[in-house]
């Protein structure tokens, strides 16, 4: 699978894509030397999106690569789970007892009992996705992949009725760049190349609306840093502001929208003072937010992640889209409210994925509630039987999921038996059975598409991988062998064979093309990217009034679990709904776990200069707050909630609200003070209305520790 793939590519210029778990998809080219190693790695210039620009931790990526920890040989557990006590094995020995070890559980307790959870650690197709195949046809427990995009998509698509939106490089065509919920300079760069040509260039305003002053907000024109899970209060005051003050494009409702004059009617009640009180922002800043995108009629708004990431993050999301709409910004070049376009890129991944063996009535378990899943929640579970039997690829939920504390005690089950494969001995791969050594991206071959732009990207095979490491494919491969079901459709096939499977069927040029072409661009023209030929549903009108309970998401829960979390809370029209964690006196702060810049999730906190970088684990606390707890900087507080407590050091800054402590980036757990993570604090109750993490979206209490 791909391990004998000739390299002829030395001391010249690869061309590839950044794999890791970022919208932008980076097209890369990168630096071979005459020895078989890589060198700089840097943003290519000829794909329109890139433009030459990557972020720093995938430009030195050099160092993750050829890292001295890496794991390089298969182990097996020695001693007590947890304990780092390994033996290194061959890789037969090692697949043939992760086989065993399934065919032992599905014989006690059913196919269900696997659970081949995987992630977005590699955005690569071939790579990721392989693992469904397996599953689909040995029938093992589904996996829902809820963690991350459930909240942002469904909110999206419940207005628009379809995944994609205007071309992203129109942000460099606009007056005005709303970048809302996102920190681009920390987690996608690529937003800020355009948004920045276009102040350069046409004299745009970029507006960002986050609930602390983070790196982005520094580049603003207009900051708006308003209260966690409020962004639905602004966004009704705005289009209270629009209707109004005229602002509102009345033509382009009645033709493009469900019921505007209902939507007036239910936002004359929304007003800044309203909005203010909920909010925190004044009423100026909202009037003068309102006048400036409401006379700008080439606004773009940019509609990040991570304002969705709260347990009203769904209609958060609906509501920011509608000011879109209802000031008809989309009629413009560089206007209009873009999100993701996953919907443009068609693949053809039937027999990637194993499609045809899809069994509707095989149960489907939340990524999010792992913790839930490994300690017998019956809910959780489906009221079925337990999960016994773990392949872990492509993530870390040690250290990433929710309710830390529960996925620690699952994962420490004496009968459960957990295969990991890994780069580095991650936290999760700790706590392992099995762990196998993976390839990284450079030492395979792959097929990228870019949620956050508009290409599909192949990234092929630069460089040989160590000896002693494998592709996902060659493990699915090996262990679709040894469970018997590798004569089924779909196996059996290279990287190279799924590409063009995925590719031609739809017209677009396969594997060798592509290593000419390097990318396709997917854009549709202007009025289909534009919704000028109408949005998404069958009537062509946008939802002010979306279906919560029934309407179309890219990720919807099976008709077997249904609309989850609070959805008969929601609301008819766009509102402020609070089924958040509101601040009480038992615990008067609001945490926000924040992406850092120089780590990915878990990624890329095992290299040395992204660790130096960032330093340590801290909490950012505003001054005011500090001082009424007696705190200074580096002072170590406890934090905690219900979920659990931690140790963290204290980091005092001017750029945090009142009342709101930011925890930024995910370390690995041994960072800490104690041994855990942040996400001890984090709930996994399912957002409604189709599942998701609300990991920004948490009360805690604060106490400085004396000792």
């Amino acid at each position: 699978m791909n391990v004998a793939t000739p390299i002829t590519l030395k001391n010249s210029t690869g061309h590839t894509v950044c794999p890791h778990d970022c919208p932008s998809a980076c097209a890369l080219d990168v630096d071979l030397t005459d020895d078989g190693r890589i060198g700089r790695v840097r943003g290519a210039n000829a794909n329109s999106y890139t433009a030459g620009v990557i972020c720093a931790k995938v430009a030195r990526y050099a160092e993750r690569l050829y890292h001295p920890d890496r794991l390089m040989t298969p182990k097996r557990r020695k001693g007590a789970k947890g304990d780092s006590s390994w033996q290194e094995i061959s890789w037969d020995a090692a697949l043939d007892e992760i086989a065993e070890a399934f065919v032992k559980a599905e014989a006690q307790h059913g196919s269900e009992a696997i659970w081949p959870y995987f992630y977005a650690g590699t955005m690569g197709q071939v790579q990721r996705d392989s693992i469904e195949r397996l599953r689909h046809a040995k029938r093992y427990s589904g996996f829902f992949g809820s963690i991350c995009t459930n909240m942002a998509w469904t909110g999206y698509v419940l207005g628009t009725g379809a995944l994609r939106g205007p071309d992203p490089r129109e942000m460099a065509k606009s007056d005005c760049v709303v970048i809302w919920g996102t920190n681009p300079v920390a987690t996608q760069v690529n937003v800020m190349t355009h948004a920045v040509k276009a102040r350069k260039e046409r004299g745009a305003k970029i507006v960002v609306i986050d609930i602390y002053d983070s790196p982005t907000m520094k580049r603003a024109d207009v900051k708006i840093i308003l209260k966690p899970g409020t962004d639905a209060a602004l966004a009704c005051a705005v289009m209270h502001i629009a209707f109004r003050d005229g602002y509102a494009d009345r033509d382009y409702m009645a033709k493009f929208a469900d019921d505007p004059a209902g939507l007036e009617a239910h936002l004359q009640a929304k007003t800044p003072e309203w909005a203010s009180a909920i909010t925190g922002l004044s009423v100026e800043e909202i009037e003068a937010f309102a006048r400036l995108v409401g006379t700008t009629k080439k606004t773009f708004f940019r509609l990040g992640y991570g304002f969705t990431r709260q347990r009203n993050g769904t209609v958060s999301m609906h509501a920011a889209l509608s000011i879109a709409t209802v000031l008809g910004s989309w009629q413009y070049e560089g206007g209009g409210a873009f999100h993701n376009n996953g919907e443009l890129f068609r693949l053809d991944k039937r027999e990637l994925m194993g499609t045809a063996y899809v069994d509707p009535d095989i149960r489907m378990l939340d990524q999010s509630q792992i913790g839930r899943v490994l300690t017998g929640d019956p809910v959780a579970l489906r009221h079925r039987g337990p999960v016994t039997a773990l392949l872990i690829q492509n993530t870390n939920p040690m250290n990433i999921a929710p309710e830390q504390r529960l996925v620690r005690q699952g994962f420490l089950r004496d009968d459960l038996f957990v295969a990991v494969h890994e780069h580095f001995m991650t936290d999760t791969a700790q706590v392992a059975d099995i762990v196998l050594p993976a390839t990284m991206f450079v030492e395979h071959d792959d097929l990228y598409r870019a949620g956050g732009q508009n290409h599909i990207l192949l990234g092929p095979k630069l460089v040989e991988p160590p000896a002693t490491v494998r592709t996902n494919l060659f493990v699915i491969e090996e262990l679709a062998k040894r469970l018997g079901v590798d004569h089924y459709q779909g196996f059996g096939l290279s990287e190279c064979e799924h590409i063009d499977r995925m590719l031609l069927p739809n017209g677009y040029p396969g594997y060798e093309q592509l290593l000419v072409d390097k990318w396709i661009d997917c854009q549709p023209g202007f009025e289909e990217s534009h919704y000028l030929n109408g949005f998404g549903y069958p009537d062509g009108k946008f939802r002010f009034k979306p279906d919560w309970a029934n309407g179309p998401s890219p990720n919807k829960t099976p008709a077997s679990i249904g609309p989850l979390g609070p959805h008969a809370e929601l609301p008819t029209f766009p509102d402020q709904v609070n089924v958040i964690e509101l601040t009480d006196d038992e615990h008067p702060f609001r945490l926000a776990t924040s992406p850092a810049r120089n780590f990915l999730n878990s990624t890329f906190a095992e290299t040395k200069t992204s660790r130096d970088k960032e330093g340590r684990p801290e909490v950012m606390v505003h001054p005011d707050d500090a001082a009424s707890h007696d705190l200074e900087d580096g002072s170590i507080v406890r934090i905690g909630n219900r979920r659990g407590d931690l140790r963290i050091h204290v980091k005092i800054v001017a750029t945090a609200r009142r009342g709101v402590l930011i925890a930024e980036g995910l370390w690995p757990n041994g960072a800490h003070i104690d041994g855990e993570g942040i996400n001890v604090l984090t709930g996994a109750d399912p957002v409604a209305p189709y599942g998701g993490a609300a990991v920004h979206d948490n009360r805690v209490w604060l106490k400085k520790e004396t000792a």
